[in-house]
C-alpha cells in the first residue's frame, strides 16, 4: 500500500493526490453535461477506443449511463488497455446496457461506415496515440451527422509523463496529414526516449524496457506522437471546421472538447475560444495554459 501510495506521490503530485481523494466522494463533472444530455440519450454513438472510464458514471462525462448505444472501433485484436478485442456485437459499455457493434479497425480507415451514421462521436486519451491526428478527425467528423456532436478528451501535458516535451504545433499536424503519414511513424522516438518521463510512467518498467516497447509501436500504439495543452486542442477542432460549444479542463490531465458538427451552409466562429482574453475556456489547473492566458 505505502509502494502505491508513493507510485501515485511521484505520478500525480501533491495535489494530484488531494484531488483524486476528493474526487472518490465527489467527481468532476462536464459544468455543460445537462445541455448536450438529450443529444446524447436520444442517438446512437461511436467511440474511437475505450471502453474509457471519463465516460462512465463516477467520469467526468458520463455518457455510458444516459446512452441508448455506443459502437466502438480499436485498432486490433489484441490491445494493451483492453486485452482481446472480438468484432461483432460484443462492445460492453454499461453493464445495464445492451452491447454495441465492436469493430477493429484503423481509428482513420471507417471507409465501412457510411457518411453521418452517428450522433455523436467520443474519443478519450486516443488522438494523442495517432500518428495523423487530423487525418482520424477528417473521418470522425464525416461519420457524424450534421448537428451531430464529438466528444474529445486529450492528456494535458502537464499533468503526464509527457511533462519535459515541447507542445506539437498545429503546422505540424498540418504537415503530417498532408504527407499522409502512416501509423508505422517514428518520427517523434528520439524525442520520446530523451524526455519521456519514467517516474510518472511505472507501467512502463525500466527505460530499456520502455525503449523495447515504443521501437515496436506499430504493434502496440503505446506511443504519444504528439502533445498537447489546451490551446491546441482548441486549434485543432477549429482547424476541422466543428463549432466549439464547451472547452474544460480536468485534473489530473484532462482536456474535454465538446463540439458540433455544423450543417453544410454553416461556417464555425471559435475566435471566444481560441482568444484565451475572452475566457471561454473554463479556468485550468495546469501552469502552462495558465501562463499562456497570461500572455
Amino acid at each position: 500500500m505505502l509502494q502505491r501510495a508513493y507510485r501515485a506521490l511521484r505520478t500525480l503530485g501533491v495535489g494530484g493526490v488531494l484531488h483524486a481523494a476528493r474526487n472518490r466522494v465527489i467527481p468532476d463533472r462536464l459544468s455543460c453535461f445537462s445541455d448536450v444530455r438529450p443529444l446524447l440519450e436520444a442517438g446512437v454513438g461511436l467511440e474511437i477506443g475505450g471502453p474509457s472510464a471519463i465516460f462512465s458514471v463516477r467520469g467526468c462525462v458520463p455518457v455510458y449511463p444516459v446512452a441508448g448505444r455506443i459502437d466502438n472501433c480499436n485498432f486490433g485484436s489484441q490491445t494493451v488497455w483492453e486485452g482481446q478485442v472480438v468484432a461483432g456485437d460484443t462492445f460492453v459499455f454499461d453493464a445495464t446496457k445492451p452491447a454495441g457493434r465492436q469493430h477493429v479497425a484503423e481509428a482513420a480507415e471507417l471507409d465501412f461506415i457510411g457518411n453521418g451514421e452517428y450522433d455523436y462521436v467520443l474519443s478519450s486519451h486516443c488522438l494523442e496515440h495517432l500518428a495523423n491526428p487530423l487525418g482520424a478527425l477528417k473521418e470522425w467528423k464525416r461519420v457524424l451527422k450534421n448537428e451531430g456532436l464529438l466528444v474529445l478528451v486529450v492528456p494535458h501535458k502537464d499533468g503526464t509523463f509527457d511533462h519535459r516535451r515541447p507542445i506539437s504545433t498545429l503546422e505540424h499536424l498540418i504537415q503530417d496529414y498532408d504527407s499522409g503519414m502512416p501509423e508505422s511513424d517514428l518520427t517523434h522516438l528520439e524525442e520520446i526516449l530523451a524526455l519521456h518521463d519514467l517516474a510518472r510512467d511505472p507501467e512502463a518498467g525500466g527505460f530499456r524496457a520502455f525503449a523495447e516497447r515504443s521501437r515496436r509501436n506499430a504493434e502496440n500504439r503505446c506511443l504519444h506522437h504528439h502533445v498537447f495543452d489546451t490551446r491546441l486542442a482548441v486549434s485543432v477542432i477549429d482547424y476541422m471546421g466543428l463549432q466549439i460549444r464547451a472547452v474544460e479542463t480536468f485534473r489530473p490531465y484532462h482536456i474535454v472538447v465538446v463540439a458540433q458538427k455544423l450543417r453544410p451552409a454553416q461556417q464555425a466562429d471559435n475566435r471566444s475560444f481560441l482568444d484565451s482574453r475572452l475566457q471561454r475556456v473554463r479556468r485550468s489547473p495546469f501552469p502552462s495554459d495558465q501562463r499562456a492566458s497570461a500572455l
